[in-house]
């Protein structure tokens, strides 16, 4: 229970390599917010967590193990966190900026497509702004995955 199968340190390269590697697939899957998940991207996010289980503790059971990829991922998380707040160039990296999907009642069919914006999410956020298409000043997918709309 608490014998380590593997020295402490190939933890917390695991646990980095894990954490660097799938924050670059998420940072590249798209915006959405957990909210704003679709079925199918709950299941991919479900499924990999299981597929980086065995990849994070190398089939270690121990508790120490365990802990210590914990700690590492907290870390790592609380590391990304502040260089995000305290550097813009990081926080766009990390978090993303804002997308104009329009402007002038236009929308940019290119630009949506790209982002993977159906015209229904915009139309969706047109509603909840009160605001018709004619009157929409600009609309923008913002960097938490939200669409926002400004009226003129």
């Amino acid at each position: 229970m608490f014998e380590m199968s593997h020295p402490w340190w190939e933890f917390a390269v695991r646990g980095a390599a894990v954490y660097l590697i799938l924050l670059v697939m998420v940072r590249v899957s798209g915006r959405r917010t957990v909210g704003q998940f679709t079925p199918f991207d709950l299941l991919v996010v479900m499924l990999l967590s299981e597929a980086v289980s065995n990849s994070l503790t190398g089939g270690d059971q121990s508790l120490v193990g365990g802990f210590i990829v914990a700690a590492v991922l907290v870390g790592l998380n609380m590391t990304m966190s502040f260089l995000s707040s305290h550097s813009k160039k990081m926080s766009d990296i990390l978090d993303g900026s804002a997308v104009l999907l329009g402007r002038d009642g236009e929308l940019y069919d290119k630009v949506m497509k790209r982002c993977r914006i159906s015209r229904e999410e915009v139309d969706q956020a047109l509603r909840c702004a009160d605001c018709d298409i004619k009157d929409m000043r600009c609309a923008f997918l913002e960097a938490d995955g939200q669409i926002t709309i400004q009226k003129k």
